[in-house]
């Protein structure tokens, strides 16, 4: 394999459209973090919630059997962007199922 090759970006990497940071929100960041500069407000509802426990993240379920992901980065770290993103096709399936 080639250098180039081997180096070469994700199709979203450094796209405007991957990473949103809202700082003057009133609950910015919403889950605890060193990183704020990296902190990506793009989902700021989890898309991956309607997974359970397939989503990838870092929950818990409550004893009332709420999944509870207020320990979660996942989606709010900028690298993050294309694991969500290939993710969309089970998200899909699911809303078929809700149709």
């Amino acid at each position: 394999m080639s250098e180039e090759k081997k180096q070469e970006k994700p199709y979203w990497e450094d796209k405007e459209y991957s990473f949103f940071s809202h700082k003057n929100c009133e609950y910015f960041p919403c889950h605890e973090t060193k990183d704020t500069d990296n902190f990506n407000c793009l989902f700021c509802y989890c898309p991956l919630y309607a997974l359970g426990s397939k989503c990838g993240g870092n929950f818990k379920y409550t004893d009332n059997g709420i999944k509870d992901c207020s320990a979660c980065l996942l989606p709010h770290k900028k690298k993050n962007y294309g694991y969500i993103m290939s993710k969309y096709n089970e998200i899909m399936e699911l809303a078929k199922k809700n149709r």
